[in-house]
């Protein structure tokens, strides 16, 4: 039986890892709810960089090696295409689509985070879907704004910011009732693609809030990509 392993961290690897049966492993990071319902075996935790992965996949006689991370999460999917190469197993990859602006959109791109604090400074409340990054300047907001922060992993709010936590995928109409209580005037988020937490964009587009988003980074070439998971799927099921 051909092995796999699956990266992954993300709702859609989710979808594939309650498909997968015994023997094939599912890694995950450790920063969210680890699934126990799962009928393949779970992994939590890093390997150590590329060497790291090359190791285990040889020691845990993986054949296939799927991609499933978030789009940002470049280091590890350049891991994974070393590990490939260096191993000779073949990687398959989902490459999400990004979303694309439409009428009445106002999005402006930003490269790096020293960017996205500069663009920020006309701004009072400032909603950031962008996962963690954002706590780890807390300290350092300005005196004018309040911060909301949407990650995985709530923690108690202070003086000048608030910290949700939550996941995918998001109602629209909560979106909106969020987006009264916040009273936002500019969402920071990534291009992550996909439809479980597109709907703030439709909100903000309705508003007419801002959108600094960051950009993409550019991934590494696989022996295949898929653009959605159940695609994937059926490519692995034949």
């Amino acid at each position: 039986m051909r092995r796999f392993l699956l990266l992954g961290g993300t709702g859609d690897a989710l979808r594939i890892a309650r498909r997968l049966g015994p023997g094939h492993v599912y890694s995950l990071a450790g920063l969210g709810r680890i699934p126990e319902d799962l009928a393949c075996d779970v992994r939590v935790g890093g390997f150590g960089g590329a060497e790291g992965l090359v190791g285990f996949i040889r020691r845990a006689g993986i054949d296939l090696l799927l991609d499933v991370t978030h789009p940002y999460a470049a280091r590890i999917s350049a891991n994974a295409a070393q590990a490939s190469a260096l191993t000779g197993i073949p990687l398959w990859a989902l490459r999400r689509p990004a979303w694309q602006a439409s009428e009445g959109d106002d999005w402006r791109e930003v490269a790096d985070w020293d960017a996205l604090i500069a663009s920020l400074s006309g701004f009072r409340r400032p909603f950031f879907t962008l996962g963690r990054e954002p706590l780890a300047h807390l300290d350092a907001i300005p005196a004018h704004q309040h911060w909301t922060v949407r990650c995985l992993q709530g923690q108690p709010a202070g003086p000048r910011y608030r910290v949700i936590g939550d996941r995918g995928p998001f109602a629209l109409d909560a979106e909106r009732a969020l987006f009264r209580q916040g009273g936002f005037d500019v969402l920071i988020t990534k291009n992550s693609g996909g439809a479980s937490t597109e709907p703030k964009l439709q909100v903000a587009r309705e508003l007419c809030c801002p959108v600094l988003m960051l950009t993409r980074p550019v991934l590494p070439d696989a022996d295949r990509t898929f653009a959605t998971p159940d695609v994937l799927w059926a490519a692995l099921s034949h």
